[in-house]
């Protein structure tokens, strides 16, 4: 497997964004609930409608994740910048609450994980990126952006699941001597 790194720039970011919004609000949806809340690619395809409305239909402040394997059940804040995309995209799509959040127009299960790897590529190539990016990359650019706006690399490390938080600056491709200048507001 390649090694993909985090989105460092606000302005790649925010055209991403904005190339992915002109594209699909559901895969506007993706990247933007995949930067801001740091699950993994398969957490977030395995998402359904219900699991992020409350019994009067509204958008839930967290989204609870499930246990698996050796991981404990979490819950994940969805911020604004997900609530507006999750709202805009539950709008336009009409989905019953049964169904995957990012769900396949063809087969009625959520998108494959290809599917996923290719919607960033996209992304990334028509506005011009340069560097190795993925579907990882979302994960990783909620790490990068939290650790340098001041969240403690702990928390950080116990979100991602990592066992040391040397794996995490690496996993996030910050080098132990790299400063980095801490404004504490994570509002991607």
């Amino acid at each position: 497997m390649d090694y993909v790194e985090a989105f460092r720039n606000i302005k790649d970011i925010q055209a991403i964004k904005k190339y992915l919004k002109g594209h699909s609000e559901r895969d506007h949806l993706f990247f933007v609930l995949g930067i801001n809340t740091g699950l993994k690619v398969n957490e977030i395809l395995e998402m359904k409608v219900w699991e992020v409305l409350d019994e009067k239909g509204k958008i839930k402040n967290f989204y609870t994740f499930p246990a698996y394997d050796n991981h404990p059940e979490k819950e994940v804040y969805l911020n604004g910048k997900v609530k507006t995309a999750l709202s805009s995209y539950l709008q336009a799509s009409l989905l019953p609450r049964e169904d995957y959040l990012f769900v396949s127009p063809k087969t009625n299960k959520p998108i494959t994980r290809q599917q996923a790897h290719r919607i960033i590529h996209q992304a990334v190539d028509a506005i011009g990126i340069i560097g190795k990016f993925g579907v990882s990359s979302m994960r990783k650019t909620f790490g990068y952006h939290a650790y340098k706006q001041g969240v403690s690399l702990a928390l950080i490390q116990k979100h991602f699941h990592h066992s040391t938080p040397s794996e995490t600056l690496k996993y996030l491709g910050i080098e132990k001597e790299e400063t980095i200048k801490t404004i504490i507001d994570v509002n991607l």
